[in-house]
């Protein structure tokens, strides 16, 4: 699976990508997608970015807590990132409305991830 660093390197990674596809819409796309496009690209690149905090934090757990569940969690956590922002990065810049459908499965892997961690932090005081 995943060691503390990779998961690190990759939560950092997706910060870079978040920060450098937000620019990109603020600064390249704003003349050449129209709102609605404009907006599904701003939540990609929000989701993105908050998502990989959340990479960054489940490593930060995973150095103290050595819980595998987290590590599924980092693993579940950057599908949901690729899935959904993955899939509104591509209907943005394409227009086809049917990748909208893959979007939700994004959406899942991210409550997911977020009840693994909820889990492991219930285990723990239990």
């Amino acid at each position: 699976m995943f060691k503390v660093e990779s998961i690190i390197f990759l939560a950092a990674l997706n910060m870079l990508i978040a920060v450098g596809a937000g620019a990109f819409g603020a600064h390249g796309l704003k003349s050449v997608l129209s709102a609605d496009m404009l907006a599904i690209w701003q939540t990609a690149v929000q989701y993105q970015m908050v998502h990989a905090l959340g990479l960054l934090g489940l490593s930060l757990l995973q150095a103290q807590w050595n819980e595998r569940l987290l590590r599924y969690a980092a693993w579940t956590m950057l599908s949901g990132i690729f899935i959904f922002s993955g899939s509104l990065y591509a209907l943005a810049l394409s227009g086809l409305r049917i990748l909208g459908a893959i979007t939700p499965v994004g959406g899942v892997a991210f409550l997911l991830s977020w009840a693994m961690l909820a889990w492991c932090a219930y285990r723990r005081q239990h």
